[in-house]
């Protein structure tokens, strides 16, 4: 039997990110090494939308995300760190399962994702799922690549949050995330194109640009993607180049911004922080060059931590990275 949730308290008035997705189980290789040799596997849980929503909201900025999970422990401890993490949740619980992930490290320096998403209930998202009037209210929809390479379902809920936000003057936000294993590149293309028609903000990783300009471009300059990547309609392009930094166009002004200087640890979950750290500026109002920076920081948080979301600054740790010693007294 489905059930419907609304979790922590009512919808909230002021404005803030509402977003949509899978979120799954996440099942993490306790050391590198061989799979079949491995003594243990740690379970938490991850998403490209949720991990944006628990970023924006630990910088103080509301957070709600939209969803289905199973009516299994791995939906109850999904459900339990959203509600931690004080993310307002609208989510279906039904009888298929929810989704699992996999990551393993063959190598120190090699992370391996795996996904067991197959007819879970992440992959049942319809447009039956998308509230408009909690759309309505919000300052940003933040949508990924990832949920319309789902299914039909998933795809048509997209549409339909994208379509309620244009109509209510909501900005919309569009991460590429082009994940190889959920669809080819011609369909990824035509429907990422589409959508970046329909954005606000647009963010790709270079090579992800170079996917969306196409076999007939010949375009390797950061600047040049974002260009071309304008063209599709947004205002805003932003190429996030990992430890060379980003560069963006914002209203046809070139804006670039150095990486900050970490140890890294768990590559996974920085695009994802870097796009909470922009998308909680844009929506409180700072300005360009304040957003990226903020960005580049909470994507340099994110890596120095194992796990997707676990290493997400608050607003008062942003200037640890900017220490003098290594120890804050």
């Amino acid at each position: 039997m489905t059930t419907v949730s609304s979790l922590n308290g009512p919808p909230r008035e002021n404005g803030g990110l509402v977003t949509l997705g899978e979120t799954m189980g996440l099942l993490v290789a306790t050391e590198p090494g061989p799979l079949l040799r491995m003594p243990g596997l740690r379970l938490g849980m991850a998403g490209a939308e949720s991990n944006v929503a628990i970023g924006i909201r630990r910088l103080g900025v509301d957070a709600t995300w939209i969803g289905r999970l199973g009516t299994d422990e791995i939906g109850d401890l999904i459900e339990r760190e959203l509600r931690a993490e004080d993310v307002r949740m609208l989510a279906r619980r039904e009888g298929a399962p929810t989704g699992l992930m996999l990551k393993t490290m063959r190598t120190s320096d090699r992370v391996k994702v795996t996904y067991y998403r197959s007819a879970s209930a992440g992959s049942r998202l319809s447009p039956d799922d998308i509230d408009e009037e909690v759309v309505a209210r919000a300052r940003v929809l933040h949508v990924t690549g990832i949920t319309p390479a789902l299914g039909p379902g998933p795809a048509a809920a997209v549409y339909a949050a994208v379509e309620s936000a244009r109509a209510h003057d909501v900005m919309v936000s569009l991460d590429v995330n082009y994940r190889t294993a959920l669809w080819a590149p011609d369909a990824a293309v035509r429907t990422l194109r589409d959508l970046a028609g329909r954005a606000d903000v647009l963010f790709a990783s270079e090579q992800e640009a170079v996917l969306l300009a196409g076999t007939e471009s010949s375009l390797t300059d950061p600047v040049d993607l974002a260009r071309e990547l304008m063209t599709y309609g947004p205002p805003q392009v932003v190429i996030k180049r990992g430890r060379d930094g980003c560069v963006a166009l914002i209203d046809e002004q070139v804006h670039q911004c150095a990486a900050l200087p970490v140890r890294a640890v768990d590559p996974v979950g920085a695009g994802d922080a870097f796009v909470a750290g922009y998308l909680a500026d844009l929506i409180t109002g700072q300005p360009a060059a304040t957003r990226l920076a903020t960005a580049n920081a909470t994507g340099a948080f994110a890596v120095t931590v194992s796990g997707d979301w676990e290493g997400l600054p608050r607003r008062e740790e942003l200037a640890l990275l900017h220490a003098a010693d290594d120890v804050v007294r």
